[in-house]
């Protein structure tokens, strides 16, 4: 018979930041002070916030992720939990969001579509897709 050890507190396995690459830990971190300027700010209607953005030819880095991150958790469901900036873990929603982040940047469309499938329902998809798209744009610019 195998035996099987009982561990008195559950394994809990942290993601590091620090196993992202440089450029992305930088675009977490601007990430992480948007929200926190998000925080306080009113909520905004999805479908209002992309409107806005694609009519602006120069928009700055930060009003895409202030679009998402102002109504993200009324898409997802929940409060998504952003860490404050230099913050060595990261959180569940931060991870989701810098994995999409990255496969837009890498034009991994399969990847994107997976991973807002996975949290979004069908009617924001396009929209956080549009968002997403913008925040990997605007920060590969950079």
């Amino acid at each position: 018979m195998h035996s099987v050890a009982i561990l008195a507190e559950p394994v809990v396995a942290k993601r590091p930041a620090a196993l992202l690459p440089g450029k992305w830990r930088g675009v977490l971190n601007a990430l992480r002070v948007v929200a926190l300027d998000c925080r306080a700010a009113a909520r905004t209607d999805l479908f209002e916030a992309c409107a806005l953005i694609s009519n602006k030819q120069n928009t700055a880095q930060d009003a895409f992720a202030q679009a998402l991150l102002k109504c993200i958790s009324d898409v997802v469901g929940s409060k998504p939990v952003f860490f404050r900036p230099g913050t060595v873990e990261l959180s569940f929603d931060e991870s989701w969001l810098m994995r999409a982040i990255m496969a837009a940047a890498e034009d991994d469309r399969d990847s994107l579509a997976f991973l807002i499938r996975s949290r979004v329902p069908k009617i924001h998809q396009r929209h956080i897709s549009f968002l997403i798209n913008g925040i990997s744009e605007q920060f590969s610019q950079v």
